[in-house]
């Protein structure tokens, strides 16, 4: 692991536990872990949306510890600040902004218009 990147994966990791926290009070949400299901048809209905937004919320959550554990592994191997699709240097600028991005301003333009 590269030494210049210690602060970075220390964020990383504070995001990533923060997330996990998030993940679990959201899957407990949808369980109803604490809270009995209503009977009334239209109780049923807003619980049921109410599952549905936390669901994707859910999901948002998983595909950004996902991106932050990657991150981590690029920094444990050195790859961090290197785009994954042209190997160009990353902007320091960019990683500060959203430090789990894998590719440079160029490459993540040319996915976006593909």
């Amino acid at each position: 692991m590269s030494a210049n990147y210690d602060d970075e994966r220390h964020n990383l990791i504070l995001m990533l536990e923060e997330l996990d926290h998030r993940l679990t009070t959201i899957t407990n949400d949808v369980r109803h872990t604490d809270e009995t299901m209503e009977k009334n048809s239209e109780k049923i209905a807003t619980q049921n949306e109410n599952n549905e937004v936390q669901d994707f919320l859910g999901n948002s959550a998983r595909v950004e510890i996902a991106a932050i554990k990657q991150a981590i592994a690029r920094i444990d191997a050195s790859e961090y600040t290197h785009c994954k699709t042209c190997g160009e240097t990353i902007h320091p600028e960019r990683l500060k902004a959203v430090p789990f991005l894998t590719q440079c301003t160029k490459c993540a333009y040319l996915a976006e218009k593909h």
